[in-house]
Order: C-alpha cells, then sequence, then structure tokens
C-alpha cells in the first residue's frame, strides 16, 4: 500500500496539470466554485468561466449581493445551469450564517444548498486538507482496475467501491490530500475510459486489470443523448434570456418571429435564430419552457420571461 501511495504521489508531482484552483493561494471560495463547475463538465470548458467568476465575485459574499440571474448569465454554456442557482444559493447561505467563510468540514459543507457527498469531501481536503474519502468517476475507475480487476467502476456507486477507497486512503492527513488528488488525475490523463495509456501508468506492475489480460466492461456504458432531447432545447432557451436584456416575449420563445434575420445578421437575435432553428415541436418548447420556470431558471414578468431576479 505505501509503494502504491509513493508511486502515485510522485507521479502526480510530475504530471499535474497546473491549474489555477490548485494553487497554494486559491482560496477555499475558488475550490468550491471550482468543484461545481467541474461536475460533468470538462476542464478545458471551466477554466475560463472560473477565471471571470473569480474575477468578478472573488468571496461569497460578492456574488450574494447580485440576483440570481447574473449567476445563470455568467455561467454560460456549461451545462446544466441549475448549478449557477446552487452555488448562488450557497454564497447566500455562507454569507449570512457562516461569517462569509465556507465551512472547513465535511459535516458543515453539506449544510450547504447543492453540496453533496462528493463535493464535501472534496472541498474539505482540497481546500483545508482535511482526511477525507474523495470519490468521483476518475477515482472509482482507478480503483476498479488497479484493485478489482474491472475494466469499468459500477454504473453507479456501491457501498462496496465506497469501502475500498476508505480501505486504500493514507492514514496521515497531507499523505490523503495528494492521493485524492493524484489518484483524481491519474484517471483524467491516464486512467481514461476510452483507450487508456496504460504505458505511461506509474502502478502499471501493480494493476489486476492489466494482469487479467484486460477483460472487457461488464457492461457496455450509454452515451448521454443531446440532439433533439428537451435538454438541448431548454440549453438553447437559456442562451436567448442570458443574451436578452431585458424579458423576452413567451411568443418569441415559443413560435418565434415571422421574419427571424440569419444569426450572422444581428449577434442579438443568434441565440433566437438557433433556437428555432432547432425546429422542435410545439409541444416540446411548451415542456423546456415550463421546466425552466420550475426550476427557477427563468421566470415570468408581466413583459415576459427573464432570468430570475
Amino acid at each position: 500500500m505505501r509503494k502504491l501511495h509513493r508511486r502515485i504521489a510522485d507521479w502526480f508531482s510530475d504530471e499535474a496539470r497546473d491549474l489555477p484552483w490548485r494553487k497554494p493561494d486559491c482560496s477555499p471560495w475558488g475550490i468550491l466554485v471550482s468543484e461545481i463547475m467541474l461536475q460533468q463538465t470538462p476542464v478545458v470548458r471551466v477554466l475560463p468561466v472560473w477565471h471571470q467568476w473569480m474575477e468578478r465575485w472573488p468571496g461569497p459574499a460578492d456574488l450574494a449581493a447580485e440576483p440570481g440571474g447574473e449567476a445563470v448569465r455568467a455561467w454560460g454554456r456549461l451545462g446544466y445551469p441549475r448549478r449557477a442557482l446552487r452555488l448562488h444559493a450557497a454564497a447566500a447561505e455562507i454569507t449570512a450564517r457562516q461569517g462569509g467563510k465556507v465551512p472547513d468540514t465535511y459535516d458543515s459543507l453539506l449544510g450547504l444548498p447543492g453540496v453533496g457527498d462528493y463535493t464535501a469531501a472534496a472541498v474539505a481536503s482540497f481546500a483545508y486538507g482535511r482526511r477525507e474519502t474523495v470519490v468521483d468517476t476518475n477515482i472509482r475507475r482507478v480503483h476498479a482496475r488497479l484493485v478489482t480487476g474491472n475494466a469499468l467502476p459500477s454504473q453507479s456507486l456501491t457501498a462496496a467501491e465506497k469501502k475500498l477507497a476508505v480501505s486504500l486512503l493514507p492514514r496521515d492527513d497531507a499523505e490523503s490530500v495528494v492521493w485524492n488528488a493524484g489518484v483524481m488525475e491519474l484517471g483524467a490523463l491516464v486512467c481514461t475510459a476510452r483507450s487508456p495509456r496504460c504505458s505511461d501508468c506509474p502502478v502499471l506492475a501493480d494493476c489486476a486489470w492489466v494482469r487479467a489480460g484486460r477483460p472487457e466492461p461488464h457492461y457496455v456504458p450509454k452515451g448521454q443523448a443531446w440532439h433533439g432531447t428537451d435538454r438541448q432545447v431548454r440549453g438553447a432557451m437559456m442562451a436567448v434570456l442570458r443574451q436578452a436584456q431585458g424579458p423576452v416575449l413567451r411568443e418569441l420563445l415559443l413560435t418565434g418571429p415571422v421574419d427571424l434575420v440569419a444569426p450572422e445578421a444581428d449577434a442579438a437575435l443568434a441565440p433566437l435564430a438557433a433556437l428555432h432553428a432547432l425546429a422542435a415541436p410545439a409541444e416540446q418548447l411548451e415542456r423546456a419552457l415550463d421546466g425552466l420556470l420550475r426550476d427557477g431558471l427563468a421566470e415570468t414578468t408581466g413583459s415576459g420571461v427573464q432570468l430570475p431576479a
């Protein structure tokens, strides 16, 4: 076990990406923002938005002072925009009840809106150096191959996987933080879901999956559909609301103007043109808009639909 810990720590020291939320001067707030943004979103898409957020809202009180709709607008096209509302709610909670300081323990972090097991453990570990078991998809995949010999982890986190992760965690606080970050990075860069670069792996000699002959996964992963889905239509509607400087007529979202200019003719109208270029059925447009209103990502006023105030 000590050899595993040391090899991955050494590899991480040499190969870790230079990410701003890993720098010693990054605040716990910056780490919390990064963890929420990185959920189901690649680092390359998160980086520019994270920088913009931290420049505009360097602390939770800065974000809490603005309407939730501004958080949604600044979220851009990261996807799953409810995360922006949850971050805004967390900022308000931290400002009002935590003295403006991001909580420093797993249990207290769990009390923040939108913070679940993974995020609480990750922030406690990476922001405060706590010994917590951090388990994300990358870590689960490394554990599955390295220890159990499976090509992929279970389709959802199991008690056995959690128990394995706990058993692998170094006892020393500082070593546990490096282990969490190192295994996560190994899964992201080397032990990837498709085409793993086994020859670059620091623990190749100990890998149960390689020793077993690299067996095929015990299930076929299913990709998430996008084109033609409600998610695509919701995303296109959100782009319209983010671009708009005021309320948008409901009829424009659901039917569009009779004569819509080409997107290149007027940048302000490009999101609206893109929405109606999807040619979504009327019932899907209604369903998408109702979902945005229900989720608090949009609201109606006497003048139309806008981001939440």
